[in-house]
């Protein structure tokens, strides 16, 4: 991306003091260095947040490079408001795009491991199937394995403690608390979720 840089200290000072406003209406009429200068505002913030998000520098670098060329190449035509909410907004759901197919992928592992034969629709993607379950998979991928299976087992498949227990061979109290420990990061996601949805309402 370094040819979204300012061609030089001047001009890069002279930008930098330019609002988002002004910034997104020199975009709109085609001002590369308008462009240059909100990469180099938003880059590395954006960067964190994605990082944060896939625990991967070079997926959340990938993320982030996507997220500005689609900037620059739909510039006449995304309605943007206010730049950095939009900007933030955008590299969110890319980054459920990629959990989703980071989800995708796991699952068929998982049931090739496993050796299950898919039977209705009760699975991972129908699950993923709207914003508020996508948002809270990166949470539950961040589970350790046995937790995730146990509430994989209750919640998707709708099997009982007992029916968990005997399947995993483990007694009820530790599907319990594995159930309880997927729950809870459940619950702070969802918290996250909807506040993250009211910061954004715009």
């Amino acid at each position: 991306m370094s040819a979204f840089r300012p061609s030089s200290p001047k001009h890069h000072q002279l930008y930098a003091a330019w609002t988002d406003e002004a910034l997104v209406r020199a975009l709109q009429a085609d001002d590369k260095l308008a462009f240059a200068e909100i990469y180099e505002r938003y880059w590395e913030q954006l960067l964190g947040v994605a990082y944060r998000k896939l625990n991967s520098r070079e997926a959340a670098e990938e993320v982030v490079q996507d997220l500005f060329a689609a900037l620059w190449l739909k510039r006449h035509t995304h309605s943007i408001q206010t730049l950095h909410p939009y900007l933030l907004t955008a590299v969110k759901y890319r980054v459920i795009d990629v959990l989703k197919a980071r989800l995708t992928q796991a699952t068929y592992l998982e049931r090739s491991r496993l050796q299950i034969v898919p039977e209705d629709h009760s699975t991972e993607e129908t699950v993923a199937a709207d914003d508020l379950s996508l948002a809270l998979l990166d949470s539950l991928m961040q589970l350790p394995e046995h937790t995730r299976e146990v509430f994989r087992l209750s919640r998707l498949e709708h099997q009982s403690v007992p029916e968990i227990a005997v399947r995993l061979n483990i007694s009820r109290k530790t599907v319990e608390y594995h159930l309880t420990r997927a729950l809870k990061v459940l619950r702070v996601s969802l918290r996250d979720f909807l506040a993250l949805l009211l910061l954004y309402w715009w």
